[in-house]
């Protein structure tokens, strides 16, 4: 007979289990609890929202100019990232300052940069917030506490360490 014809026995199918007490020890591990959420109000909800549809808006029509050779050299978006930094915003205070790798234009707006300017900067135009000369990866703004978005990996860290040390 043809393998294809020939039933395979009877399986039995039913998770096993042991009684309790027996096999594994009972684990003291503690439990642990999750924090409450955080409570905003309707209007700090809605001001999360317009920032997180503001970066994502901005950055769709950063990729469309870029896909049209508008934006020269690299453009790493941060679609999708959003919440990262609107909720990072949100936590911190009046003068606290913030620095960031590559995909540095949601940190940028989320930092009230003002998106006319972040996007003069992308175009490589006058108007941008390094003239036009620092594109997609080398922005920065002492006014507003934002010491630049780094092309170099990992290059933010010594300088966010310096920043820290500095604020001693």
């Amino acid at each position: 007979m043809p393998a294809a014809a020939r039933k395979s026995p009877a399986r039995k199918t039913g998770a096993r289990s042991k009684p309790e007490g027996k096999g594994r020890e009972a684990r003291s591990t503690p439990v642990l609890k999750a924090p409450a959420p955080a409570g905003f109000d309707k209007k700090q909800e809605l001001a999360a929202y317009r920032d997180m549809l503001l970066i994502r808006r901005f950055e769709e029509k950063a990729g469309q100019l870029y896909g049209m050779g508008f934006i020269g050299g690299f453009c790493h978006l941060y679609i999708g990232q959003e919440a990262v930094v609107t909720g990072m915003k949100m936590a911190l205070e009046a003068d606290d300052q913030m620095i960031t790798a590559y995909r540095d234009h949601g940190h940028m707006l989320a930092m009230e940069m003002s998106p006319r300017g972040v996007m003069a900067e992308l175009t490589g135009r006058r108007g941008g917030y390094s003239r036009g000369k620092g594109g997609s990866m080398h922005m920065f703004s002492k006014e507003k506490n934002f010491y630049g978005g780094h092309g170099i990996v990992g290059a933010q860290v010594p300088l966010g360490t310096g920043l820290a040390f500095a604020n001693r």
